[in-house]
């Protein structure tokens, strides 16, 4: 049977300008767009040591994970250093919804973009009870 192999893109709709929205996403996250307005993210150039993988997942409609978005998804992005993305992020005046939480694989926290999309940040590390804490 032929099967999906993994995420090939993350595709949402900005409720104004999306190159503005971009810009955003360019100048607190790091992302570095492409002509096409968007980025591309290549997992040879991600050092994280859990090896590499995207996580797929449905939550229940009365599901409160999203919160406090309104939308209906929500975009993990991988990252290098929490820490350091949290204090740019602070200094940048970007409210920090929740975290950072240590968890058995990496660490979480969770903002709010200017549309009001949350969105989660995670350090992957590999999979270790130890990893709980903070």
């Amino acid at each position: 049977m032929a099967k999906v192999t993994g995420i090939g893109g993350v595709f949402f709709k900005s409720t104004g300008k999306g190159a503005a929205l971009g810009a955003w996403y360019r100048d607190h996250l790091g992302l570095e767009l492409s002509d096409f307005g968007g980025a591309v993210l290549k997992w040879p150039e991600d050092k994280a040591e859990d090896g590499g993988l995207t996580v797929w997942c449905v939550a229940d409609a009365d599901s409160t994970w999203f919160s406090p978005s309104e939308a209906s998804m929500m975009v993990n992005y991988r990252v290098d250093d929490l820490d350091g993305l949290l204090t740019q992020l602070r200094a940048a005046d970007v409210a920090i919804v929740k975290g950072p939480e240590s968890h058995e694989n990496g660490k979480f926290a969770w903002i709010m973009d200017p549309e009001g999309n949350k969105v989660e940040l995670w350090q992957p590390m590999a999979w270790a009870p130890g990893n709980k804490g903070d």
